[in-house]
């Protein structure tokens, strides 16, 4: 099968559960936005069986995991940089070439970074913990976080609450951690905040959060 003939074929995205996976999330926002349909295999993490039966997908035993015909990608910033090439009309990526690389930037360091934020504050979309995880190290990461927002947005933002005018990838990589900052509300500020807003206002990370609530799975996660 060709290349092209794999672009061409439906596409299946295998995710963990809605309510902890936040690297399949932002897979899942990412081809939700590009409008093409696709067919969701949801695996529960914490289980006996998971890594089996996430390595009946892809090498990694890892979610998420992107097939399209005879081509597997099981890694969220390859997912979306996938679909930013397949369906240029959905614009993943800013189109002015300076915007583009500050996105790719600020996608590749969430990507790779943060370590404190996400051991301390794992995502749970439908839990409320106002105040805990504020462990050593976590504010660090807030105070960059927040930052990179809000130069984003200053520059390239535009009036429509988004880091780069429009909703992009790099918009996917921070999606799990404004679930973070609902669940877990450290001081961010008004203008962190506003942001916030504007993610979890999507029909998207709405239809997402109501299904992560519906899900019957509880993964034991300790949080001081």
């Amino acid at each position: 099968m060709s290349v092209s003939d794999e672009a061409d074929s439906a596409i299946t995205l295998v995710i963990g559960n809605k309510n902890y996976s936040s690297w399949s999330l932002r897979a899942w926002l990412a081809l939700k936005m590009t409008g093409e349909d696709f067919t969701e295999e949801l695996i529960p993490l914490g289980q006996g069986n998971s890594r089996e039966q996430i390595l009946r997908h892809a090498p990694s035993g890892q979610v998420p995991v992107l097939k399209q015909g005879g081509l597997v990608i099981w890694d969220s910033l390859a997912i979306c940089e996938y679909l930013a090439e397949t369906y240029p009309d959905a614009t993943l990526w800013p189109a002015d070439p300076a915007a583009r690389a500050v996105a790719r930037a600020v996608s590749a360091e969430m990507h790779s970074g943060f370590a404190k934020l996400r051991q301390n504050m794992p995502m749970d979309a439908r839990e409320s913990l106002p105040g805990k995880g504020m462990a050593t190290g976590v504010q660090d990461d807030i105070n960059r976080i927040t930052a990179i927002w809000r130069d984003c947005r200053r520059r390239f933002g535009g009036d429509n609450g988004f880091l780069f005018g429009h909703f992009t990838i790099a918009d996917a990589m921070f999606a799990p951690v404004v679930l973070r900052f609902n669940t877990y509300k450290p001081e961010i500020g008004d203008d962190a905040l506003a942001y916030c807003a504007t993610i979890l206002s999507l029909p998207e990370v709405e239809a997402w959060v109501a299904a992560a609530s519906k899900e019957p799975w509880i993964i034991e996660q300790e949080v001081a």
